[in-house]
Parts: C-alpha cells; sequence; structure tokens
C-alpha cells in the first residue's frame, strides 16, 4: 500500500471520527472547555478513545518497522521551554476562542459555512507567520 494511499485512509478515518464523535462541532468544545457553566465533559471521553491505543501502539512500536517504509520517530526530549509554553496558550487561546483546532477545522469545512473558512484562512495565516515570528523572538531573547 502506498504512503500516499494509506495517509489519505487515516486522515479519512481520523475526519470521520470527528465527525461521528461530534467535535467538528464548535458548542460541544466550548461546553467541554466552561468547566465553571453548562460544563459537557464527553471531550475526555473521546480524548480517552484515542490517547489509551495510541500509548498502546507506541508501547507496540520498539523493534518493529512502519507499514510503508522508514523509522518510527524517536521520543521527544521530555524538555519544558518557552517554545512549548508559546505554542500551548496559543493553540489553548485559538481552541477556547474558535471552538475549533486543525483536525476538526478541515473536517468541518464541507459543511461549517462560512464562518470555519475564515477559522481555515486565519489557522493557515498563522502557520504561514509563525516561523518568522519565532525567529524574530529568538533573535530578541534565545530560548534556552
Amino acid at each position: 500500500m502506498s504512503r500516499s494511499l494509506l495517509a489519505l485512509l487515516a486522515g479519512g478515518l481520523f475526519g470521520a471520527g470527528l465527525f461521528i464523535s461530534g467535535m467538528t462541532d464548535t458548542t460541544k468544545v466550548q461546553g467541554w472547555l466552561d468547566v465553571f457553566g453548562n460544563w459537557d465533559p464527553t471531550l475526555a471521553f473521546v480524548m480517552g478513545g484515542a490517547i489509551i491505543p495510541m500509548a498502546i501502539a507506541w508501547l507496540l512500536t520498539n523493534g518493529r518497522k512502519p507499514i510503508v517504509g522508514g523509522e518510527f520517530p524517536k521520543p521527544p526530549e521530555p524538555k519544558l521551554g518557552r517554545n512549548l509554553v508559546l505554542g500551548s496558550v496559543l493553540f489553548g487561546v485559538g481552541w477556547g476562542l474558535a471552538g475549533l483546532c486543525p483536525g476538526p477545522a478541515v473536517a468541518s469545512l464541507s459543511y461549517g459555512g462560512w464562518p470555519h473558512w475564515v477559522f481555515f484562512a486565519a489557522m493557515i495565516a498563522g502557520m504561514a507567520l509563525a516561523p518568522l515570528a519565532r525567529a524574530q523572538l529568538d533573535s530578541a531573547v534565545p530560548a534556552e
């Protein structure tokens, strides 16, 4: 099976899972974040349904090779730095304000109407500008 076909199948499965679980519904995601109001805990089950099998899959990769060749990536260094904290804060603020993150944003383009396209355009612009902003930040205050 070619790498591109496998990526298409995996992406389609991921998008279908997001749609079926309701994670492309911005009000459901914002309900998860509203812990002091009308809290909706269903996102915890969706996350658990994704994290638990993935943790098992990563444990099973030791000594194996991917089906489509290459190597599995090594685990990242468990280092908490400025880039991780700043990126996490920006991601969380965007997720909380819009109720979308990149996966559900792409999955909702076909039915979400023009607001989802506006979010998608802003997300792409942010991805394009992030390396420039990081270079500017690194030149002003070098990361540790």
